[in-house]
């Protein structure tokens, strides 16, 4: 099929479908659908979710407290915004259920670039997926059962029809009450149409935005007089009434809001008895319009405090469903954030060196954690993550009470993901014979751009203190790892060597049994044998050897027993791994005539070099990176 073919095709599809109003009942009957509200057609829109069971995924487990969690598939960009989601799914389902959320706002509250404006144009876009019937040439999109009076139609139209008489809330609009009237009490003269919800032609989507404290009036929700329609009819006939408003476009639909707050409260108070009474009055003495719709408000909290602070919007705060949308707090899900929006931009095919997203990740989360007592805010990062640090770390806390004494506003403020994104884009451009990014230059980027963000001095003292402290010096290690990875050619033999010997020896000093070397013939009483693991041990910082001890021996007998009675692969267990790592890549010195870029002594080293470089390269580097980050890291390591 031709791109031609399929825009013809889904212009085809949203094509309106015209009917009686019998045929519309008759419908109805058939299809309890025909007359559902929009809560319910957005949640149709949704659709399911996928539901999952955190205790059998340790990461998740620590994360969500071995809770069962619901994952959106429409959704399913938002990274890290479970539990915001999950409230708005939340405030849908009540409101199709006719409770209490049915007569509020759903208001997304929220620190800049946190994500709001997103969640409102993915509902907007869920909204147009599911049809929706209406009088046909109504200015509302009116439903056709407002036509009828729920005190004295409600009965005989659930007994004939099925339709509960919950669903006959709205009231005929002006421009109805007047075609009823000439059609002489009619109804069967009325048309039903099925239109699809548009934010392109406005139809049950519309947007509203602040205007200026001293002109914007009511008009641009509830519409006005159209003045062309003042020759042939009067002031308050329907007929010279522009529905133009954001609440007449959005009716069996969505308007959203953008910045709320920020408009007087004079022009709100529209929405009071939009959402309480399911309609309002328009500007001119006609009757009262129906909103049978949701209302998607959302702002920065500087607005809604200021807001909240007037005793004066009581009555406006009861009718306000709040859902918390805060940054991100889990550097995994930050990464995917990035790795989204590179994917929509041309930098997407540029080259970046490993560790650079995640080092910027790190850097956005520190930002908007709240520092703990007694605990390092690093670690804190890393059990938000979902990271077991009972080994590296024993004053690390578990994640709940790192959230409980963080309280409830954590994530609402720090630097926003719009931030990182255009640090990101100086990274990628920072050198100008390369589009690429790499960790060096990324911290010599946000050194820079934090001075010039003029920020109070105790938090720009702070998130350099981030830098110095946490990012730097752990990117060393980081980048030593690598290196020292690819310039060991018989670095997997190296570590499973290391890793069976370790296992050995825990093996019998657990056992407390001496153990004779059978290549050697050399004897390792308890002593030795401990003395031999702390080897290991120290140089990686386990703090609790005994525990470790038992838990990688218990690790490796099951796997044996899966493994016809092999020991695993050293890099299976995941504690080990880390610090067999530290014991291998101790020493730097020997390293130095392979990984410099200088001229080489020998064909020998010069080969030796080559192929470093082409490891690194197939680990993701530029050749232009190997040498810069090679030449910073030695750089380093020596002021160290």
């Amino acid at each position: 099929m031709s791109i031609f073919d399929h825009v013809q095709n889904r212009y085809a599809r949203t094509q309106q479908e015209e009917m009686t109003l019998q045929e519309y009942l008759e419908l109805c009957r058939e299809q309890p659908s025909a007359y559902v509200n929009a809560a319910e057609r957005i949640l149709e829109a949704i659709g399911e979710p996928e539901v999952i069971d955190t205790a059998k995924d340790p990461r998740l487990a620590r994360i969500f407290s071995n809770k069962v969690i619901r994952r959106y598939p429409a959704f399913e960009e938002f990274y890290g915004m479970e539990e915001a989601i999950e409230q708005i799914v939340a405030y849908f389902r009540h409101a199709a259920q006719g409770l209490e959320e049915r007569k509020q706002i759903l208001y997304l509250l929220g620190p800049v670039g946190g994500g709001k404006s997103s969640l409102a144009e993915r509902l907007k876009l869920l909204m147009e997926r599911v049809p929706f019937y209406a009088i046909k040439g109504s200015p509302v999109q009116e439903s056709p059962l407002g036509l009828f009076s729920p005190e004295e139609d409600g009965e005989l139209l659930e007994k004939e029809y099925g339709i509960p008489q919950r669903c006959l809330k709205s009231v005929m609009s002006p421009w109805a009450a007047k075609r009823l009237q000439e059609f002489g009490g009619d109804l069967s003269q009325f048309r039903v149409v099925r239109l699809y919800p548009s934010r392109l032609n406005q139809i049950a989507i519309s947007k509203t935005e602040p205007g200026d404290e001293n002109n914007q009036d009511i008009s641009s929700l509830v519409g006005k007089v159209d003045i062309r329609q003042l020759e042939l009819y009067s002031q308050d006939d329907p007929d010279a009434y522009s529905f133009s408003g954001g609440l007449c476009k959005a009716n069996q639909g969505l308007m959203e809001f953008v910045e709320m707050f920020k408009a007087p409260i004079k022009v709100l108070h529209p929405l009071l008895t939009a959402t309480q009474e399911a309609n309002y009055n328009p500007t001119e003495g006609m009757g009262a319009i129906p909103f049978d719709g949701i209302i998607l408000a959302h702002s920065n909290e500087s607005e809604w405090q200021t807001f909240r602070n007037n005793r004066n919007n009581e009555a406006f705060l009861d009718r306000v469903y709040i859902v918390k949308v805060p940054y991100c707090l889990r550097v995994s899900e930050e990464i995917n954030i990035y790795k989204k929006l590179l994917e929509h931009s041309s930098l997407n095919e540029a080259p970046c060196a490993p560790d650079t997203l995640r080092m910027l990740a790190q850097f956005s989360v520190l930002s908007r954690l709240k520092e703990p007592e007694n605990s390092s805010v690093y670690s804190k990062m890393r059990v938000y993550d979902g990271e077991n640090l009972k080994d590296t770390d024993p004053k690390a806390k578990s994640i709940q009470e790192y959230r409980d004494n963080a309280g409830v506003d954590e994530g609402m403020d720090g630097l926003s993901t719009r931030f990182a994104f255009k640090i990101l884009s100086k990274v990628f451009n920072f050198d100008n014979h390369e589009v690429a990014a790499n960790p060096v230059h990324l911290l010599y980027v946000l050194e820079q751009r934090l001075e010039q963000e003029q920020l109070p001095r105790e938090t720009f003292e702070r998130y350099l203190r981030y830098i110095k402290e946490f990012l730097a010096p752990r990117y060393v290690d980081f980048i030593g790892k690598e290196i020292q990875t690819a310039y060991l050619e018989s670095y997997s033999e190296y570590g499973q060597n290391i890793f069976d010997r370790y296992v050995t020896y825990a093996d019998f000093w657990i056992q407390d049994q001496e153990y004779r070397d059978p290549e050697t013939g050399e004897l390792f009483d308890r002593q030795s044998l401990n003395e031999e693991l702390e080897k290991i041990e120290k140089p990686a910082g386990i703090s609790n050897p005994k525990d470790f001890r038992h838990e990688v021996v218990n690790f490796v007998l099951r796997a044996r027993a899966q493994n016809n009675g092999m020991n695993p692969s050293w890099q299976s267990y995941e504690k080990l791994r880390g610090v067999i790592e530290h014991k291998m890549f101790a020493n730097t010195e020997e390293l130095l005539p392979v990984i410099s870029f200088n001229a080489k002594a020998s064909t020998a080293d010069q080969k030796k070099h080559e192929d470093f470089v082409a490891r690194m390269v197939d680990r993701g580097y530029t050749e232009k990176q190997v040498r810069l980050l090679s030449e910073w890291y030695l750089r380093v390591r020596k002021s160290q």
